[in-house]
């Protein structure tokens, strides 16, 4: 891999993250559609620490708030335990189990067959003409403030969609929120917030594997598509969160473009102009 393909497949990577269009499919379609190849989970998940950067770092002050508040009231459990950023600390390890067990338990699946162009063009229509539908009936208005316990596990089932590339991290997560009755800028503020510790242990997981040689990459190109998706990524969260937070916006555009990708993949491959694996 060389440097100018790195900035391309980094500059994807935090293009593609946030939004609610499937960051790991645009990678795997990248790959094959430029004849790079597939660039691997182990890319994919590293190159993920650098979008995921960006997340601490713009919401810096949220995540200091819960982790100081959540840790003290450890300890002044009966002063703190109804603290709103307390709770929130609590309900983002929850929400975070389903994709930590899930995860592990199909990992060889996500990482060989969860990976064939076929499947992901189906979920890319499939999950983005979900998305249009819930967005569109939809009323809720309940703030990251209301979250419970039972719906910080449905958050965390859907973040858990996600596992299978062309769902989207984001899209299902709030896709899941948006059911559960909550807004859309609740839905997506906690789902950047849900996915720090997921996406962390998972790069950690891989990096591990890259150091003992079970899955090696090429470190400067890698180093270098996960910078340009920090910055990239950190200019996306920016500009999405205002862009939901307008009543006059919808996803509307985001599930177009799925369908449409969805569609001439689909095409692509029958034709036999790409393969599916």
């Amino acid at each position: 891999m060389g440097t100018g393909q790195a900035v391309v497949l980094g500059a994807l990577q935090g293009l593609t993250e946030f939004l609610p269009i499937s960051s790991s499919a645009h990678l795997r379609v990248a790959g094959e559609l430029t004849g790079w190849g597939d660039p691997g989970a182990a890319f994919t998940a590293v190159t993920q620490l650098g979008t995921e950067t960006a997340v601490l770092l713009y919401f810096r002050k949220d995540i200091w708030r819960i982790v100081r508040t959540w840790t003290l009231s450890l300890w002044r459990r009966k002063e703190l335990r109804r603290d709103p950023d307390a709770r929130l600390g609590w309900w983002i390890i929850v929400g975070t189990l389903p994709i930590g067990v899930l995860g592990f338990a199909f990992r060889d699946a996500i990482e060989g067959p969860a990976r064939n162009l076929w499947l992901i063009s189906g979920t890319l229509i499939g999950f983005g003409l979900l998305l249009g539908v819930v967005d569109r009936l939809a009323t809720g208005r309940r703030t990251i403030d209301q979250l419970t316990g039972r719906h910080a596990v449905g958050f965390g089932f859907a973040q858990a969609l996600a596992l299978v590339p062309g769902v989207s991290r984001s899209g299902g997560t709030i896709t899941g929120g948006l059911l559960l009755g909550y807004s859309r800028a609740a839905a997506a503020r906690y789902s950047f917030l849900l996915a720090i510790p997921a996406v962390l242990a998972s790069g950690v997981f891989e990096l591990r594997k890259i150091v003992d040689g079970t899955d090696p990459v090429e470190w400067q190109p890698t180093l270098v598509a996960t910078l340009v998706a920090f910055g990239v990524g950190y200019a996306v969260i920016a500009w999405f969160l205002r862009y939901i937070s307008s009543e006059k916006h919808s996803f509307m555009p985001f599930v177009v473009y799925r369908v449409v990708l969805g569609l001439a993949l689909i095409a692509l491959l029958a034709t036999g102009t790409i393969s599916a694996t």
